[in-house]
C-alpha cells in the first residue's frame, strides 16, 4: 500500500467517525406523515416523539350518563375546532370518577368519525408538561388538527412547571398553533391546592398578586366544565346502562339492590364505581367484557 493510499484510508476513517458522531448528536427529522398511522398517540418527552395507540381505552359516548349538558358543550367546542373554527382550551374539573377523561376520549372518537380522521388525540403526561414546546414544534404546520390531552393535571408545592403551561397556552412569542387545542382534567378547579395558595398569600409582599399569578393558569382555559357527585338515580342509570349494553342477564331488582350496596361500601356514587360494580357482576355471571 502506498503512502497516499494509507493517508486516504486514514482520512476516510476519520471523516466516518465525525459523521457518526454528528448523527448521534443531531436527532432525526420529525416524520409528520406518521400521524396517518392512528387517531391517538402518546407523547414521549425523553425521545421527543409520539407513539401510536392502536386500541384506545374508551367508553362509548352513549354510556356516559348524568353529564348530558357537559357532553353537548364539549362536543360543540370540539366540532368547531375540527372544522377549523375558533375553539377554546377546555378544563374538565371536579368529582372523581364522574367521566372527565372518558368524556374527552369519547368525544374525540365521535367527532373523528365525521371529520375524515383528521382529528388526532395526543396524550401528554403530567410530568412532561415542560416539554410542551417541543411537542408543539413537532405538530405546528401539520395538516391534521390535534387535541393535546393531559389527564389528572395538578401542581403541588414548589412545582413551577405550571408557568411553562401558562406560556404555552396563550403566552410566548409564537403562541399556540392554530391546529392545536388543549384539554385537561383535574380534581382541582384552579389546578393548585388551597394550602399552596394560602402559603403564597401569607409569605408574599403583595398576597393578592401572588395568588392571582398562580390561579391565572386556569384562566387560560376558556371552557370550564364542572363535574359533581351524582344522585342515586343517576348512579343506577349508569349501572343499568352498562348492564343492558353488555347483555348481562340479571334481574333488574337484584342489579339495583346490589349496586346500591356496592356504592355504600365504597362511600361514593360515580361512573367509576358503577363500572367497577358491573365488572364484578360480569365476573360472577361468567361474562367477558371488552378490554
Amino acid at each position: 500500500m502506498t503512502a497516499r493510499n494509507s493517508t486516504d484510508k486514514a482520512l476516510h476513517q476519520t471523516l466516518s467517525r465525525i459523521a457518526d458522531a454528528l448523527d448521534r448528536l443531531a436527532p432525526p427529522p420529525s416524520d409528520k406523515a406518521s400521524f396517518d398511522r392512528a387517531s391517538a398517540f402518546v407523547w414521549h418527552a425523553e425521545k421527543e416523539m409520539v407513539t401510536a395507540v392502536e386500541n384506545v381505552n374508551r367508553v362509548p359516548l352513549e354510556l356516559l350518563c348524568a353529564i348530558d349538558r357537559l357532553r353537548d358543550i364539549l362536543i360543540d367546542n370540539t366540532l368547531r375546532f375540527a372544522h377549523g373554527l375558533p375553539a377554546n382550551n377546555a378544563l374538565l374539573w371536579g368529582a372523581r370518577g364522574m367521566g372527565k377523561s372518558s368524556l374527552v376520549k369519547a368525544v374525540h372518537a365521535r367527532i373523528n368519525e365525521t371529520s375524515g380522521g383528521h382529528l388526532k388525540l395526543i396524550e401528554i403526561h403530567r410530568e412532561d408538561i415542560e416539554s410542551l414546546p417541543s411537542l408543539m414544534s413537532l405538530i405546528r404546520g401539520a395538516p391534521e388538527r390535534f387535541i393535546l390531552f393531559c389527564d389528572d393535571l395538578s401542581f403541588d408545592r414548589a412545582d413551577t412547571s405550571y408557568k411553562s403551561l401558562k406560556a404555552v397556552l396563550e403566552g410566548g412569542i409564537e403562541g399556540r398553533p392554530g391546529n392545536v387545542v388543549f384539554y385537561a382534567t383535574s380534581n382541582r378547579r384552579h389546578l393548585i391546592p388551597r394550602d399552596m395558595m394560602e402559603n403564597e398569600r401569607s409569605t408574599a409582599i403583595n398576597p393578592s398578586d401572588a395568588v392571582q399569578e398562580m390561579v391565572s393558569l386556569s384562566d387560560r382555559f376558556g371552557l370550564w366544565l364542572g363535574f359533581h357527585n351524582c344522585s342515586q338515580d343517576d348512579y343506577l342509570a349508569m349501572v343499568t346502562g352498562y348492564a343492558d349494553h353488555y347483555g348481562l342477564e340479571i334481574e333488574r331488582s337484584e342489579l339495583e339492590r346490589d349496586g346500591i350496596e356496592w356504592a355504600a361500601t365504597r362511600g361514593a356514587r360515580s361512573g367509576r364505581v358503577a363500572w367497577q360494580y358491573i365488572q364484578d357482576v360480569a365476573g360472577r355471571l361468567g361474562k367477558k367484557l371488552p378490554d
